[in-house]
């Protein structure tokens, strides 16, 4: 009989696993359709801002081809300029490839333009105010480019400081036959020194350093969703840039810096590249 050998250590290797069979991929949740209509609030006329709802499965919103912006709830906002056309299209696409387009009508409006025949426009600029004012509104471009996260544009906005009104937006002459520019906001007649506050929620985006020219003492707030005030002649800022504001805060005080004949506030707003009147917005002026 042979030897018998005893080997250690000489395991023969397990044979590998056999693969796991795949999971098979879960299905991709079903696309909605969108459902329902569009909801509005506001004014569909020259000079006004609307807010609104998308319908339910909206992924993207266009206003006239262009997107819009809208809020995670499908809430957005639309401004419509002093010379607005009269009509616009507001356009739903849902995830499924569905459309909902519906045309808004944008009711004109008469404004105050005045027809001054003999009295000329106005004098040559200079070449210096022309480089000063070119700096100028480089900074007011800057500011109005920022994107700020702030839901100022959802609340009901208030006068940010009472007294009468001695301006009205619109409003615009005729020299001699050529137009002005028409009057882009609300002015607010008070003595220097009176408070402002702000008229809603937002971010500072512009505090001037120094006077501007024209603007003189000039504060701008981006209250969201392309939305800004700006607030001219101050006779000073309370607000530095970056600073989130709250609705009836303290952000500077009325003055007559800049081209102003008297104190008053100068308030005006855009939205995206819109001027809008911001004295709907705020409702009848409280009495004082």
């Amino acid at each position: 009989m042979p030897p018998a050998f005893l080997l250690v250590g000489c395991v023969p290797a397990a044979p590998p696993p056999a693969p796991a069979a795949a999971e098979p991929a879960p299905p991709p949740p079903p696309v909605a359709p969108l459902s329902g209509q569009f909801q509005y609030q506001g004014e569909f006329r020259q000079g006004g801002l609307v807010t609104g709802t998308a319908p339910e499965g909206t992924a993207v919103l266009l206003l006239d081809g262009r997107p819009l912006a809208m809020a995670p709830d499908r809430r957005f906002i639309i401004g419509f300029g002093r010379d607005h056309g009269p009509a616009a299209t507001l356009e739903a696409r849902g995830a499924d490839g569905s459309v909902l387009r519906r045309p808004l009508a944008i009711a004109p409006r008469r404004w105050d333009v005045q027809s001054l025949p003999t009295l000329p426009r106005g004098t040559t600029p200079t070449p210096e105010f022309l480089a000063r004012r070119k700096g100028e509104l480089a900074q007011i471009d800057a500011a109005r480019a920022v994107q700020s996260a702030t839901d100022g544009w959802r609340q009901r906005f208030q006068w940010p400081v009472t007294g009468r009104i001695s301006g009205v937006f619109g409003s615009q002459r005729i020299y001699a036959g050529e137009p002005g520019a028409f009057h882009s906001g609300v002015d607010v007649a008070r003595p220097t020194g009176t408070p402002v506050v702000a008229p809603a929620d937002g971010v500072v985006i512009l505090a001037a350093a120094a006077p501007f020219t024209l603007e003189g003492n000039l504060l701008m707030i981006d209250h969201g969703m392309g939305l800004n005030s700006a607030f001219l002649h101050l006779s000073r800022i309370d607000v530095k840039v970056g600073q989130r504001v709250s609705r009836g805060q303290l952000v500077g005080a009325i003055g007559a810096t800049g081209r102003a004949t008297g104190p008053h506030l100068h308030w005006s707003m855009k939205w995206q590249d819109e001027r809008i009147d911001p004295a709907p917005l705020a409702g009848p002026m409280p009495a004082e």
